[in-house]
């Protein structure tokens, strides 16, 4: 299919958690459509979404791949999506361009309130979708609790429309609850008709009866045929499943074992006849969907190949030609994608994802046009969580590491990077361990730069506790003239925050004036690295009193007067070691609150409160000031205590004494 129409195009992104088998079901998709001759497997690392060797080697997907397929007159566009929580960023990416999601998930109750956070951005933007309950020949809990469960993390409403049979624990097949046909699997072949198995006819009816109500809610002239006790038709029904899923108002249900090709075929079904066509998603971003005004489209990912950057677009209005030229670009090529495969096309219609080759300084989100438009939105990156100091091993790359970090950031919005001024470190910042590093395996790979890499330094600073009163004199003869400088100095503590002050009190001239500069320049320079070893803040230092000789004076000499002042005071002062601490703002369900609050005071931090999230049903948000010494690896433990879901924000607050128990072990 060359050319698709609106009407012949369906965008779907595959999304869920990590091992909930979307790319498993991918690959069944495309076997069963005649997309591909022989299946790959996530073990081999040979299916069509394998592409990165990071990714192979971790036998997990890190980036967004899509496959187009030609299936029963229309043309279809899977964005499989990578599932771990530290890559989500290029799950939403490819969100904001498709019309349907698909969410795979597991029949276990205990892996469901992963799926939260992917409910609520679906939610937030209204991107219909439905679920495929995956791995059903495993399911740990019957099919009511799976379903019950799912329904806790949605606030629109689940509606099956199949049914599972088992014969004691083995899945056979099931009943559509449209139809009330029931179906029995085969491995590798479509599913056979059966009579509906009698003992299942209870169950089966309450299924469809609460089917018919929950999407009677949206239908008044449903909700009468179900009062006068009226069978619906079937095409009713399903008109009123593509009507709701479309306006996302429900949340469709099917279920399957994607590995044995167990329900894909009737997936495939469902998004033929109840998916949205792009100009349902199109009208909702308020585009035309006649083909009137200029092109625009959306970058959703982008990639650096081989043969250069590659723009992942969505064509949202209008018909982009490959002469054409974008945001004052001209294009270097439209490209319909299969996994790794690029096939050329000359023009891309509205409603397709395809590549988009060699647009210069065009990040991830941009809107492209062929005239001034006014941006569309996207989702913003994702706050770093987890850091990495790093530095290429040979000192004659370091010239190339800005070039490739920004690349890199180009591919990934969720990390960004920093030449941190007061460590002198290149600190490289993302969503976790594994994310960053694939990221240090991709400098290498793709740009030659292997990298050292270590936990970022802490930038202490020290201040002091008392007062003191210190006269410094530098006094140095040569053949010629001499070198003579004299200065008192009062040295006092400030409160927390107030930075550096300096003053002079000098009378009668005992310090001139063009002298009193290099005496505030030596005092900053001393304060650079105290007596503990770190710079010195919140302190106050005063000139009051000094002498100078006529000939051998001058600023350089006292300068050095009032370093020597300073490194023979400072000391006196009880110096302490001050640490940054951080606002942190971690959230998570409600079930895990308890468990966030102790995480926090064993990291030293200072709970500050905590309450229930705004429009987040049953999740709690915890304010803390946590130190930045105890940052590096929160993200780690939250995760592990609360599912993968619970991440946080953070900023620098203030300075804080660090505790006497803990200064000497750091000042070794």
């Amino acid at each position: 299919m060359n050319n698709p129409t609106n009407e012949s195009l369906r965008n779907v992104a595959i999304v869920g958690p990590y091992g909930s088998g979307k790319t498993t079901l991918l690959e069944s998709v495309l076997w069963v459509s005649g997309s591909i001759s022989r299946k790959g497997n996530i073990k081999d690392s040979n299916t069509v979404s394998d592409s990165s060797p990071e990714a192979k080697a971790r036998k997990m997907s890190l980036e967004v791949s899509v496959a187009g397929i030609d299936y029963e007159n229309l043309r279809l566009n899977f964005l499989d999506c990578p599932g771990s929580i530290e890559f989500v960023q290029e799950a939403y990416g490819a969100l904001m361009g498709a019309g349907t999601a698909v969410i795979v998930c597991e029949a276990d109750v205990s892996r469901v309130l992963t799926l939260a956070p992917l409910f609520k951005f679906l939610d937030d933007w209204a991107i219909p979708h439905l679920v495929f309950i995956n791995k059903m020949d495993r399911a740990k809990q019957p099919f009511g609790e799976v379903l019950q469960a799912l329904k806790s993390v949605s606030s629109r409403p689940l509606i099956p429309q199949q049914y599972p049979i088992y014969k004691g624990e083995e899945l056979q097949g099931y009943i559509d609850l449209i139809t009330e046909q029931a179906y029995q699997y085969h491995s590798g072949s479509a599913a056979d008709p059966i009579a509906l198995p009698a003992e299942l006819a209870g169950a089966e009816h309450q299924a469809r009866q609460e089917m018919l109500e929950a999407l009677a809610d949206f239908d008044d002239r449903l909700l009468e045929e179900l009062l006068e006790e009226v069978e619906p038709p079937q095409a009713e029904i399903e008109a009123d499943f593509k009507q709701e899923l479309g306006a996302d108002l429900i949340v469709p249900v099917v279920l399957g074992v994607a590995e044995q090709d167990f329900g894909v075929r009737p997936l495939l079904d469902v998004l033929i006849k109840e998916a949205p066509d792009p100009s349902v998603t199109a009208a909702r971003r308020g585009l035309s969907t006649d083909g009137s005004g200029p092109v625009i489209a959306q970058v959703l990912k982008t990639y650096f190949t081989p043969q250069g950057r590659l723009s992942l677009a969505r064509i949202w209005q209008g018909t982009l030609r490959e002469a054409d030229t974008l945001n004052g670009q001209r294009l270097g090529g439209i490209y319909r994608l299969f996994g790794s495969q690029q096939t050329s096309a000359q023009t891309a219609t509205v409603g397709e994802i395809v590549g988009l080759a060699r647009l210069e300084n065009v990040n991830t989100g941009a809107t492209l046009s062929t005239a001034e438009v006014k941006p569309l939105p996207f989702v913003e990156p994702l706050s770093p969580v987890y850091g990495l100091a790093i530095a290429p091993e040979q000192r004659k790359d370091e010239v190339k590491l800005s070039t490739a970090l920004g690349k890199l950031v180009e591919e990934d919005p969720s990390l960004t990077w920093e030449q941190n001024t007061e460590t002198q470190e290149v600190i490289l910042w993302g969503q976790g361990e594994i994310h960053l590093k694939v990221a240090l395996e991709r400098l290498e790979r793709q740009y030659k730069l292997p990298m050292v890499s270590s936990q970022p330094q802490v930038p202490y600073k020290e201040t002091i506790r008392k007062d003191t009163q210190v006269h410094g004199r530098y006094k140095h003869q040569t053949g010629g003239h001499g070198a003579f400088g004299d200065v008192y100095l009062t040295i006092k503590p400030l409160e927390r925050g107030s930075g550096f002050s300096f003053t002079e009190t000098i009378v009668g001239g005992v310090v001139p004036k063009q002298y009193i500069p290099g005496v505030e320049m030596g005092v900053r320079e001393y304060l650079a690295k105290g007596p503990l070893g770190y710079p010195v803040v919140d302190i106050a230092v005063t000139l009051t009193d000094g002498s100078y000789h006529n000939v051998d004076s001058s600023e350089q000499a006292f300068k050095q007067a009032a370093r020597l002042a300073m490194t023979e005071g400072m000391p006196q002062c009880q110096p302490v070691l001050l640490e940054p601490i951080l606002q942190v703002e971690v959230v998570a369900p409600a079930d895990f609150t308890a468990r966030v609050l102790q995480l926090v005071s064993g990291h030293r931090g200072q709970i500050l409160g905590y309450e229930a999230r705004s429009d987040w049903k049953s999740w709690d948000q915890v304010a803390a000031h946590l130190p930045q010494a105890e940052i590096q690896n929160f993200i780690i433990e939250l995760r592990s205590l609360t599912v993968g879901v619970g991440t946080f924000t953070w900023q620098f607050d203030h300075l804080q004494e660090v505790p006497d128990k803990l200064a000497p072990k750091l000042l070794e």
